[in-house]
Formats: C-alpha cells, structure tokens, sequence
C-alpha cells in the first residue's frame, strides 16, 4: 500500500480518532483516517476533529537535531544484558570448571585495573623520558648519551659539566636564542605533522537543495562526510567525558591514536609552549583501558561495563602525570566521570596504585621519587596569612573566569579564519614561534612547564642552588627580578589563552599552575618572614582551580604533588575562593566550554537541572515533558502502526528504517503503537536494521511484501516491551532525572488522560533543549 499524501495546512495533521472509522490492517501501512500522534495539549487547545497543524511542524523538512554524528549507549539495556550474563554463570551446577569461571568472572575487573595501571605506567616513562631529552635539544646536547636530558647527564650538585655542550657559546648569544626557536618550530611541526594523521571525518547528515522532483525541497540525506576531529587533538578530555556519559565517538581510543598521542605530546610539551601532558595523559590512559578491556569480553561485548572500566583507567593517567594515586582516583571521580558507584572506586584505586608504583620503580625523573615537585619549607604560616591566601584565590578565580571567556572568544574569533581553519598545522607554528620569542629571554619561563613549576616551588634556604634563588638574596637591586617575574606571569596568561585549542596534545593543568606560581612568587615578595615558594604553591592552585574548577580533587593533588600536607587548609582556603570568583565570571569551567566550542554532547544532570531552574514564567517553554515532544512529521516518520494482529510488511520497516536513516535519527527507533495509540514497544533502528538482515538471510527468494509477526518471531526478540514512559504535563527536571540518572537512550511521552503517545524523546534532544536554555 502507497504511503499517505504528506500532511499540508489544508489537510488535517493530527484528527481525532473518535470520530474516525479506522479499518486499519496488519500491513503497517494505515488508511487515510488512522489515529495520529498529537500533544498531550491537543485536547486542551482543539475540539474534537479540528483541522489543525503541529505548531512546531516544518514540513518536509522535518527536524534535524544537533550531534547527529554521535551515538549513544542505552545503560538499562546493557545492564539487563549484564545481568543475564552473569545469571548463567553463577546458576550453572557447581563444579570444579564453574565454581573457576564464577572465580574468573570475578576477577576480570581487578586483573583489567593491574593491567592497565602497568601498561599506563611504561607509556607514562616513556613519554617522561623523551620529553626531558627533547626539550634539552633546543640548547644542547649530552655528549656520551645523546638521549639524556641535561640533568641525567651532568652529575648532581655540580655547577660546571663538561658532558653537557650547548649549541652556542653564551647562554644570552643571539645564536643561541635562534637554534632555541628553530628547534622549538621544528618541533611543533613534528607534533602537528603526526596530529594531523589521526583526521577523521565522522558520519553526518547534510542537506540537498533539491529533490528527485527538482521542486527545491530540502530534504536530509546521509552522506559519508561530516563532523572533522583531530582525534589527538588537545586534552582529551571532553571527549572522555562525552564518552563517559553515554556516547560514542568512534575511532578515539584506537591503538593508532594512542600512539600518535603519546609522540605528539612529547614533541608538543619539547617545544615550550603553554600546555601539559598531563591532559594526554588520561587521553592515553583510556586508551590503555580500551585496549586491554577488549580483551576481556565482558567489557567488549556490552558499552556499560566498557564504561566502568574506562573510569578505572583515568585514574592512572592523572596518577602517572603528577605522582598523586589518590588524587588520581578523585579528579575521575569528580571531573570525568558520570557513573562512578563504589566497585568502581575500589578498581580505581588499585589501577592508581599499581600506576603509581610502577613508575617510582621505573623513576624516570631520576630522583626515586614519587612526590614530583617535593617541597620542605620549614615554616608555618599565620592567622594573617589566610589574607594573603584569600587574595591569591581570587586573583586566581578572575584569571580563571577570564580565561574561560577569552580562550572561547578566541576560538571563535582567530580559529574562525578560512586560512586558519584549513590549516592548523599554520596556527601551531605561529604559537610555537611567539612563544619562543616571548619565552627565551626570560629564564624564569624558558623552560618546559614542569621545570619551571618546581623552579618557582624552590625554597632558597641555600640561594646557591638555583638563579631564582640568588635573584632574592640579593639585598638590593632586585628590580629587574621583579620585571621578570610580572612580565613572565604576564606572557604565560597571554600564551596560554591562545595555545589551548591548538590541533596538537595538550592540557591546561601545568600551564594554569605555571601561571599560578609565578603570580603568588611574586605576591610571596610582599609577605615577610615566609618563603616566598608558599605562596606560589598556593597560588598555583587557585589558578588552576578558576581554570577548571576543580576542587576536592584538586586540594588532594596539591599536597600529593608537593608533600606538604600541612599547607592542605590554605590549599582548600584558594581553591573554594577562586572557585566561587569564577562561577561568577564564567558559569562553566574550561572542559565544559571545550565541549560546547568542539561540538561535542554532554548530559550532566546537574548542571541540566540548574538550567532548567533558569526557566522564567512567560517563557516559550513550558518546563513540562510537552516541550520535548518532536514536530508532527517526524512522530509520524518514527511511529509504527501495529493493527490489531500486530503484523506488518517487511517493505514498510524497511521504508521506515530508511526515513529513521535520511533524518539522522541514528539513536531514535520505532514506537509501536495500537489502533487506539497505545505504546506497544520500542524498535531501536541499530536493532531493526539488524532484525532485516537477519530476515533476509533466513528467506533471500521471499517477497518484500511478506508480513512479520510483532509477538513472535526474529524482530519479537528485539522490541523493548517495557520502554519507561512519563506523562507530558510531568516537570521536566522528571525527564532530566531519568536520562541523567538512568541512563536512559528514549522516553516515551504520553497524554495525561488516555495514556495515548503523544511522542518519543531521544537523549539528543534533551541535550539540545538544554543547550537552547543555556
């Protein structure tokens, strides 16, 4: 049977099936006066029979939702999937094998959460050692071992080393300042050369001007080109946190993005620009995590499980990058991850552990050491100095709150460039050289950003030990000391605003402590009878906190870094202070702007929540479920009439698996309904596209017309008879609640009265009414 006429102004969109005299059939396919899908207002806004359209219908055109190129995972399926899994496990006859297959299945996690620990911790090494040896090419080079860093080279304590021979004599030498930035641009090219393998244009859909009738209609249709990402690119972690939260960007935490992530990080951060590792850290930790949890199949088979795992790995990024195995397993607890019960916490904390450790015994700063940036003032501080730690925190909260802001605006400013866009490999050379050029003449600043972080931590009992240290002891004259250190502070906000969101690996957390650092040395000069280093200890963790707004996470991993665990209340003191200032400037903190400025979809339910709340009376949305409801043509699109025998034709699933296709409704599926509208099941498309194959396989010389049964059968197996559902006048924080807490893929709206679909919500579309309130 021919599909009915698409619906116009003068045709009746939505008629009221009470007046109707349906005759509908097992075909699928309905009569002309079949029972629609309507508003649950509908009722209350229409009389019976009114000829009416959908106030948010557009036509043919249909709707066309945001993050199309993204998937999501349905957490209740896969957690009944689970279950199931391990029901035939555990009720098998007790037997020597079984009792050893419960054991093993047992096991998995923890022997998943050492694997990975392990595996982090030699990447982690590797990546250390290298970066060390690369940043001392661009002054030098260690005679008998080329490959070893300037310190690993020359021996501790001692002043001259006759091993280490720097490119130029004279360390001010115009020569010496021209190898600096040369080598710096060279590698910045390296690192952009091997970023730019890992492009990947992600499934998308596009519209075509006109249609097969030449009557210009725009009409969707899927197309092999979409969404452009760098899958090394930056931080990783909003796109972990995307992941984490339901989603699937395919191809990221591939074994080649691994790789090109671990090199181009270490020829990134060899450069001297204001980024970290430790951002491609957690990127590479997660990718350690998806590689050995494919070898388990109780990860591989089921997304849910993938996930758990996933947050177990990073933890051991953050724990490798900064020595702190605790703080490790809090920063994926609190900025990473969305589901994190407490099985979970127990794996982390092992996996970060067993990271931890291993990378002591590996020792690749050379010192033995686990503390990266050990620290013994000797002193305490005052009631008075909480002053000064107040101040710091704010400072370091309107940096933080600016520099979300800036960093955004310049993203969406200098990146929006044609030349700039196609060429990012341009934008990076030109950073890598301003950065060179400001950064040389200042030695408080040449240096790769974990140098200079455990320079500015120096506490100069003994001024001999370093420059910084002798620039202070000096009794008078220090007016060119303090010019380096504001200008120093000065150039680092100004690099960093501009770096982050380069197409290279990179992170925020070293560049946000540098800056910190310098700032609160700075302000330590003000302050008497205190190392000045305290300050700049504190200060760095207000800068960092306004950046990120971190919080608990990050007052663990300061007094991890450090080992100053008796500085932890004036830790806590900066960090809530700067949290607060920031919150003020700028709502969200860098990786939730990172998200919205790379495309990529979030749900966090409390965030969603405090948008909703943001609703004002008069509003053009109501706050109730209704509001989520989608236009008319594509309720008709994704609905699936079942007639009273619950049979259709295989032609009309595939005509409706084609339409679900053409939209880009990816994640939506069909909602089959009754004769009198009632929600009979759920259809996912994955499912569908699956069941048709499977019919085809099973019969190739059947007609296409051939009816399927709904009740038995191959597609029977795969229709959720028990999708959750929620009445369209239900607030909407209900909606948010229940994806954000259940981890829900769709939500069936029904009206309030009958209990009739009134429509069928997708976790993309709740994520696009939320970005619309923001």
């Amino acid at each position: 049977m021919a599909e009915p006429a698409q619906a116009d102004e003068s045709t009746p969109l939505i008629p009221d099936p009470s007046t109707s005299t349906s005759t509908s059939t097992h075909t699928g396919a309905a009569p002309p006066t079949r029972p629609q899908i309507r508003h649950a207002s509908y009722y209350k806004t229409q009389g019976p029979g009114a000829h009416t359209t959908h106030p948010d219908y557009d036509g043919d055109l249909g709707e066309r939702l945001p993050y199309n190129d993204y998937t999501t995972i349905d957490w209740l399926h896969d957690l009944v999937k689970d279950s199931a899994r391990h029901r035939r496990i555990h009720q098998q006859h007790a037997t020597i094998r079984t009792r050893v297959a419960a054991w093993w299945d047992a096991a998995q996690g923890w022997v998943a959460a050492c694997l990975i620990g392990l595996l982090t911790a030699c990447v982690a090494w590797a990546v250390d050692v290298a970066v060390a040896a690369a940043a001392g090419w661009k002054e030098g080079y260690c005679s008998p071992k080329i490959w070893l860093d300037r310190a690993a080279c020359c021996a501790p304590d001692s002043e001259a080393c006759d091993a280490w021979q720097p490119w130029t004599e004279g360390e001010s030498s115009l020569a010496g300042y021209a190898v600096y930035v040369a080598v710096a641009v060279v590698f910045g090219l390296i690192a952009g050369g091997v970023t730019m393998t890992t492009r990947t244009n992600l499934p998308a859909v596009t519209a075509d001007e006109n249609d097969a009738d030449g009557k210009g209609k725009d009409q969707y249709t899927e197309t092999v080109v979409g969404k452009q990402m760098y899958m090394a690119a930056g931080s990783g972690i909003p796109e972990i946190k995307t992941i984490l939260s339901g989603f699937v960007i395919p191809h990221f935490l591939d074994v080649k993005v691994l790789a090109v992530k671990a090199t181009g990080a270490t020829f990134a951060v060899a450069t001297g620009m204001c980024l970290g590792k430790e951002g491609p850290f957690v990127h590479i930790s997660a990718c350690v995590g998806h590689l050995v949890a494919n070898w388990f199949p109780k990860y591989r088979d089921n997304e849910r499980k993938m996930r758990e795992i996933l947050s177990v790995a990073c933890s051991a990024g953050l724990s490798v990058a900064f020595g702190a195995p605790i703080g490790g397993v809090l920063f994926s607890y609190e900025e990473i991850s969305t589901y994190f019960p407490r099985r979970i916490m127990w794996k982390s904390f092992l996996c970060s552990l067993v990271a931890a450790a291993t990378l002591k015994q590996l020792n690749p700063t050379g010192t033995g050491k686990l503390v990266l940036f050990e620290t013994n003032y000797g002193v305490d501080y005052d009631v008075v100095h909480y002053l000064v730690f107040i101040f710091l925190g704010v400072c370091g909260g309107v940096f933080g709150g600016l520099f979300c802001q800036a960093n955004f605006m310049w993203s969406k400013f200098f990146r929006a460039f044609p030349l700039i866009k196609r060429n990012p490999v341009l934008e990076l050379s030109l950073v890598v050289l301003l950065t060179a050029v400001l950064q040389y003449p200042n030695r408080l600043i040449r240096d790769t950003g974990d140098i200079v972080m455990a320079d500015l931590l120096v506490d100069c009992r003994q001024p001999e030990r370093s420059w910084l240290c002798q620039q202070e002891a000096k009794p008078d004259g220090k007016g060119i000391y303090y010019a380096w250190l504001i200008s120093g502070t000065l150039v680092k906000l100004l690099l960093t605003i501009v770096t982050f969101g380069c197409k290279v690996p990179s992170g925020i957390i070293i560049p946000s402590l540098d800056a910190g650092a310098l700032f609160g040395r700075m302000v330590g000069q003000l302050v008497p009878n205190i190392s000045p280093g305290v300050f700049a200890m504190v200060g760095a963790a207000a800068f960092l906190a306004g950046v990120s707004r971190m919080t608990v996470s990050l007052a663990v991993i300061m007094f991890e870094l450090t080992g100053e665990v008796n500085f932890t209340p004036p830790f806590m003191v900066a960090i809530l202070t700067s949290k607060w200032v920031a919150d003020a400037i700028s709502a969200d903190g860098v990786y939730d702007l990172s998200q919205h400025l790379l495309g990529h979809p979030f749900l966090d339910a409390e965030h969603a929540l405090a948008k909703v709340r943001g609703l004002r009376p008069g509003s053009e949305h109501k706050g109730t479920a209704e509001d989520l409801i989608p236009p008319g043509n594509t309720m008709e699109d994704i609905t699936l009439y079942t007639g009273p025998d619950y049979r259709v034709r295989k032609s009309t699933l595939r005509d409706k698996l084609a339409k679900l296709k053409a939209r880009g409704l990816m994640d939506a599926g069909l909602v089959l309904v009754n004769e009198r509208c009632i929600c009979h099941g759920y259809l996912p498309e994955a499912e569908l596209e699956f069941a048709l194959q499977v019919l085809d396989k099973a019969g190739e010389d059947e007609e296409a017309h051939e009816e399927v049964d709904l009740l038995e059968g191959v597609i029977s197996e795969f229709i959720d008879r028990s999708p959750l559902t929620i009445m369209a006048n239900a607030p909407v924080e209900y909606v948010v609640e229940m994806f954000g807490k259940l981890g829900l893929r769709y939500l069936i709206i029904v009206e309030e009265e009958t209990a009739r679909v009134a429509g069928a919500v997708i976790k993309k579309r709740l994520v696009s009414y939320l970005d619309a309130l923001h």
